[in-house]
């Protein structure tokens, strides 16, 4: 068996954000989120559920799912496979939009309910941490008060999870695992499988299941994907490669800047400038600056 790579966009939906996706968004927001007993969602309204045909656009990077509870929080589930410049940004202002335009004017402000942004990362968003989730809220800074739970941003690093097969205890790992590795798999493991809705979820991206058509613009948006991160990596290289050329010029300049001040009281400004390499100019201006 081969199946679907879940980070591209057909996939995600696919899994996440069709019409019969509603028991394995259930599975998945339930483990992601940490919701159990009273607190477990067994209700949901995918917002513009996802259809075939494939989405066709090549021009984004990443691909969302929204949905609303049965409590009426709100929650996008995104999928970002580069780290494009201001996609954080684009995070906090997506939240702030689906919480902001649940009212109409003059509505009360009581009827606002929190949303959830889920976010996985193809890529390490966080440096400086080695945990593969992170939760953002708003508290007070000093002593961790908690201002509001209204808005709750969520991220999962792919690179940072790195439990096997044998290591997956939690549904929460599992669904994690799939998401991340499900591409790359030619059966269904056993660890996995036997979660039914795990299971569903493997069956959805099952290339065998899919038209010839489908698979095309897949591979399509895949290549896409490919192309668009050699892009980024290449930028960054040269960005780097001017970097250090940039700092072996700047060092070179103060290394003649050094030579011309010990000069300054044995020689003229056109013999400094001749013997160094500067402009007479920058002689005459570090001559002025003498004490």
């Amino acid at each position: 068996m081969r199946f679907l790579d879940v980070k591209a966009d057909y996939a995600f939906k696919r899994v996440f954000g069709a019409e019969g996706s509603k028991p394995l968004l259930i599975s998945f927001l339930n483990a992601i989120l940490e919701y159990e007993g009273e607190q477990a969602i067994t209700d949901l309204t995918i917002v513009d559920p996802y259809q075939i045909p494939l989405l066709k656009g090549m021009k984004d990077t990443y691909v969302d799912v929204k949905a609303t509870l049965g409590n009426g929080k709100r929650v996008i589930i995104e999928m970002q496979v580069l780290n494009v410049p201001g996609f954080e940004k684009r995070i906090l202002h997506n939240a702030a939009k689906q919480y902001a335009t649940q009212l109409q004017k003059g509505d009360d402000y009581r009827l606002l309910n929190p949303v959830i942004a889920i976010t996985f990362t193809d890529f390490n968003m966080f440096e400086e941490g080695s945990e593969h989730l992170s939760r953002f809220r708003l508290i007070e800074r000093e002593r961790f008060i908690e201002y509001s739970d209204d808005v709750e941003l969520l991220f999962i690093e792919l690179p940072k999870f790195g439990l096997g097969l044998e290591q997956l205890h939690s549904i929460q790992d599992k669904w994690i695992y799939f998401v991340k590795n499900a591409g790359s798999l030619e059966y269904i493991p056993d660890s996995l499988g036997s979660d039914p809705c795990i299971h569903a979820a493997f069956d959805q991206i099952n290339e065998a299941g899919l038209t010839l058509e489908e698979l095309e613009l897949q591979h399509k948006r895949r290549d896409f994907i490919i192309l668009q991160r050699g892009s980024l990596e290449l930028a960054e290289a040269k960005g780097e490669a001017r970097g250090r050329e940039e700092g072996r010029v700047e060092g070179e300049h103060q290394a003649q800047l050094a030579i011309a001040r010990n000069l300054l009281d044995l020689l003229d400004d056109a013999t400094i400038a001749a013997k160094t390499g500067l402009d007479e100019e920058e002689v005459r201006q570090l001559r002025l600056r003498l004490p």
